[in-house]
């Protein structure tokens, strides 16, 4: 019985309660989209790199040398030998090891040389491997293989030529355009920094760079400009170069898999400490915790403010209430003569703000989804975060539920009111 008449004193009401009802749910959506975006972007952050025990780079900061050889963000401070990186891939307890070259970029994308190793051993999320959804890994001078989102955004496909740049901006100025690159795979997209990646080969990176000192590109003289110019045109035919005569002189870092992953700290500790030059040594599990503990500050205070909106939704909604009671005077006296007890008043104010709360809410969450479908091909070509709008998670629930709660507890102000009034106030409307 109260519970329909809440509802038609509601849908009396209908305006006022729509609008109530409707910044409950943009409170709620806000919260629910914080929530998932903070749980999937750790999610993102954990699955970039898989499988990798070490990561070596010259030493500078741990973040700062995950950030530049996983994230491709920043700069390294410096490079290591590459007969550093040949001695430490001969080491005994070493199954695998991925040199990796960064600084060029092509139209905003890094440009990142490494070998068909890479392919073979990089792994992301719960060890999946990395594949191609059109070509194959490079194998000659000159081939490119690009990630989904390079391919998505620039619209290329297997067989086009791309143009890198020196420098990793956003803007090509000095462009090695007299030694363009084939596309000759595209991966399969990831969800990581791979899809925003341009790889080449090693060799590749140094043959572009051959003719250029200190990011300035120098002048052929004599009889070699005219054979390299020739050159230029037969890049169809890899130059008709041996990949051999480039050998990287230096590499940015080194991703390493071990035969026994026991023996991760003594190898740490043992690259460390190497005599040969200055090396620093990083578990990739551990200190992506510490970068995620970094931006943690701002996951706090967004989910802060999430709150506050949600609480400001709910104080609206009982204030609503509240303002209304003047006006329902009439309505409560007739159910005090009609037999309404002075609790079942209050329990009248309080299913109304419930039904409020909990419509407020599960509109909330379509609002969320909704977004969210329509929002996550943006962020997936802009960011490279895979959201997914129905993974619904026990956490969220915990809030949807705690919003209902709470604005029974917002309702409990009104309620109360509504239980002080008294037959006294009479059958007719105070002026």
């Amino acid at each position: 019985m109260l519970l329909r008449i809440a509802s038609a004193s509601l849908w009396n009401r209908r305006l006022a309660v729509g609008l109530t009802l409707f910044t409950v749910a943009i409170s709620v959506a806000l919260l629910l989209l914080v929530e998932r975006v903070r749980v999937q972007t750790r999610a993102s952050f954990a699955s970039t790199i898989s499988g990798t025990d070490l990561i070596v780079g010259a030493r500078s900061g741990p973040v700062q040398l995950l950030l530049y050889s996983v994230f491709r963000i920043g700069d390294a401070s410096n490079n290591i030998r590459y007969s550093t990186f040949e001695e430490l891939a001969a080491q005994p307890q070493i199954a695998w090891a991925i040199p990796i070259s960064l600084g060029d970029s092509h139209r905003g994308f890094r440009v990142m040389g490494t070998t068909g190793a890479y392919f073979e051993h990089y792994h992301h999320g719960r060890a999946q491997a990395l594949s191609f959804a059109e070509g194959a890994p490079f194998n000659a001078l000159h081939e490119a293989v690009i990630g989904a989102t390079v391919a998505a955004r620039l619209g290329y496909r297997v067989g086009d030529s791309i143009v890198v740049a020196h420098g990793g901006g956003n803007h090509d100025i000095m462009v090695h355009d007299d030694q363009p690159f084939r596309v000759v795979g595209i991966l399969a997209a990831t969800g990581t920094p791979v899809d925003r990646t341009v790889h080449v080969s090693l060799q590749s990176l140094e043959a572009i760079h051959a003719d250029w000192q200190h990011g300035v590109r120098m002048p052929r003289r004599g009889p070699d400009r005219d054979r390299d110019h020739d050159h230029d045109h037969d890049h169809d035919h890899d130059h008709g170069q041996d990949p051999d005569q480039y050998k990287p002189e230096s590499i940015t870092a080194v991703f390493v898999g071990l035969k026994n992953r026991t023996a991760a700290l003594a190898l740490q500790r043992q690259i460390n400490n190497y005599a040969g030059e200055p090396l620093l040594a990083i578990m990739p599990a551990y200190t992506l915790t510490q970068l995620w503990s970094l931006v943690g500050v701002a996951e706090s205070a967004l989910m802060l403010i999430s709150i506050c909106v949600v609480l400001a939704g709910l104080l609206g909604m009982s204030t609503a209430l509240v303002t209304t009671l003047n006006e329902r005077r009439r309505e409560m006296a007739i159910l005090r003569a009609l037999g309404a007890r002075p609790w079942q008043i209050a329990t009248l104010l309080l299913l109304e703000s419930a039904t409020i709360t909990a419509l407020g809410a599960m509109l909330g969450a379509l609002m969320m989804v909704l977004g969210m479908l329509l929002a996550a091909p943006w962020v997936a070509s802009q960011f490279g975060l895979y959201l997914a709008p129905f993974a619904f998670t026990p956490r969220e629930l915990v809030f949807t539920l705690a919003v209902v709660v709470g604005g029974l507890i917002a309702g409990l102000i009104p309620a109360w009111l509504a239980y002080r009034r008294s037959l006294a106030d009479g059958l007719t409307i105070q002026s």
